[in-house]
């Protein structure tokens, strides 16, 4: 297979391209650590290159960008197939996603996921009032202070801090 050959030499050294199989190949737009990289997958069905290839963004990696996006890129990147029919196109496919990349993720916000999780996690206005242990918001400053000095320099809590002392 030409195309595997070709692909494997250019692609040497480059850490963003993956052979997953002999048919299979990922590669990675976008620096790792970018927020608008993501990840495409290109496999070859056995008629390839005279039927498209079967082009996936469902990998983990892509999980932060929204469905809608992923459509739009995968319909591009489709009419790019469609140019290309009959002839080695995963180069092609690659190189049109690198240089298209912040057209193709023009409208994905940028970082809305960390941040929601972050607010999420702070205030937790969502648990039920049954939940008494939890309350520790309504611990005074010197309680509270009582409570970080018994926690050890890792924040994690001693064993045996909660443990009712019964010897009073």
């Amino acid at each position: 297979q030409m195309e595997l050959e070709a692909l494997r030499s250019i692609y040497e050294g480059d850490l963003c391209f993956r052979e997953l199989s002999p048919v299979s190949f990922q590669y990675r737009i976008g620096e790792s650590g970018d927020p608008k990289a993501f990840l495409i997958e290109v496999s070859w069905p056995e008629t390839y290159p005279q039927t498209a290839p079967v082009i996936s963004m469902d990998a983990f990696f892509n999980n932060t960008i929204s469905s809608a996006i992923k459509q739009s890129i995968l319909d591009k990147l489709m009419v790019e197939v469609e140019a290309n029919l009959g002839t080695a196109m995963t180069y092609t496919l690659f190189e049109y996603a690198k240089d298209n990349k912040e057209v193709f993720m023009e409208n994905q916000p940028v970082n809305t996921v960390t941040s929601v999780s972050n607010s999420i996690s702070i205030g937790t206005p969502g648990v039920p009032p049954s939940k008494k242990k939890e309350k520790k918001e309504q611990l005074s400053k010197t309680q509270k202070r009582k409570l970080a000095d018994k926690t050890d320099n890792k924040g994690e809590l001693p064993r045996g801090w909660n443990w009712v002392d019964v010897i009073k």
